[in-house]
């Protein structure tokens, strides 16, 4: 099985915005760790890690450009230059305020308000990565089609191999798996009390990370990770 790939918004691994977010998940994508759990918590242990683990898969992000295999004729290198190339050229940073809520049934950070800036982002990692990106097979067609879907973002699946993009787009660092309605409220109050205590106030989109899986079951990883407009001399990973 070959790797996936893709783009996502990950804050800098030092900041307390990312430290929150990875220990909620128990996983730090940047060294492929397991980490400890926030303590106390607000539900037993082996609850709150059921609760995560489809997330931890992923590591704390936003996605930008979906998960997706390489075309034929790419290789990882040719990929990580392409990337290089898009982290130069994309416009400046994005800084927008932060919330705490829940997104059809999980547990989300969002910009507080729409942020015209980050919808274009977005849309520019959508378009600017899909010439490396293999089709979808028929088999990741109907597990998405199997949820769903409007038909725009039916032929939003069969252009760019995601369905939510562009007007179905919405920005997200996702902290839980879906709730049960009755565990909700419990949860987000919990998430929500301790995000207050890191007092951020604003969350500065100036990095792209590009992560690799190298199996279905594996965890993304974090292999490069670059500024982009003004931060464009941060280094890479």
């Amino acid at each position: 099985m070959k790797p996936r790939y893709a783009i996502y918004f990950v804050p800098r691994a030092d900041s307390a915005v990312y430290r929150f977010g990875a220990a909620a998940l128990g996983y730090d994508c940047y060294t492929a760790s397991d980490i400890d759990f926030p303590d106390p918590l607000p539900i037993p242990q082996p609850a709150w890690s059921e609760l995560t683990s489809e997330p931890r898969r992923y590591g704390f992000h936003a996605t930008l450009k979906a998960p997706f295999f390489l075309a034929d004729d790419i290789d990882e290198a040719a990929l990580v230059e392409g990337f290089d190339a898009v982290c130069r050229t994309t416009a400046l940073p994005v800084v927008f305020a932060p919330a705490v809520t829940v997104v059809e049934g999980f547990v989300a950070i969002v910009p507080a308000a729409p942020e015209p800036a980050i919808d274009r982002l977005a849309a520019a990692c959508v378009t600017a990565f899909d010439r490396f990106r293999a089709p979808l097979s028929a088999h990741e067609r109907a597990r998405r089609m199997s949820t769903r879907l409007s038909p725009r973002q039916a032929d939003q699946l069969d252009r760019w191999g995601y369905p939510y993009v562009f007007e179905d787009f919405r920005l997200h660092l996702t902290l839980t798996g879906r709730l049960a309605t009755e565990r909700q409220d419990a949860v987000l109050r919990y998430l929500r009390e301790h995000f207050a205590a890191l007092h951020a106030s604003v969350v500065r989109i100036d990095r792209l990370t590009l992560l690799r899986q190298e199996r279905p079951e594996a965890r993304f990883v974090v292999i490069r990770q670059a500024g982009i407009g003004a931060e464009s001399a941060y280094p890479g990973l």
